[in-house]
């Protein structure tokens, strides 16, 4: 499975690369934290595919990684997207190492 790191995340971010950001958490954690992009949650990721770019750099993310990685596993092996790659560490991980002052519960 493709991942990027926090850091590289966030150097795509400063540099301005066109790149599509998913969050697949759910609504009330979105609300709570997030580092930006569009809410689709796992639940639905399946049926919300058309959603999800298949010609730019797609980065899924969750609070720790494994259910942003389930995603990527599943629309791999079910649509054959082959752009998308894991957040690893997930938002937790941005909280640690890019953004102390995010507060994840």
């Amino acid at each position: 499975m493709k991942e990027v790191t926090v850091q590289e995340l966030k150097s795509m971010i400063d540099s301005n690369v066109d790149f599509q950001l998913i969050d697949v958490r759910e609504p009330y954690e979105h609300e709570n934290a997030n580092v930006g992009g569009e809410l689709i949650p796992l639940s639905t990721i399946v049926d919300e595919y058309s959603r999800i770019s298949n010609d730019i750099p797609v980065i899924i993310y969750c609070r720790s990684g494994a259910r942003s990685a389930a995603a990527v596993r599943e629309l791999e092996s079910r649509y054959g997207f082959s752009n998308i790659h894991n957040l690893k560490g997930g938002i937790l991980a941005w909280s640690k190492e890019i953004d102390p002052t995010l507060q994840i519960s």
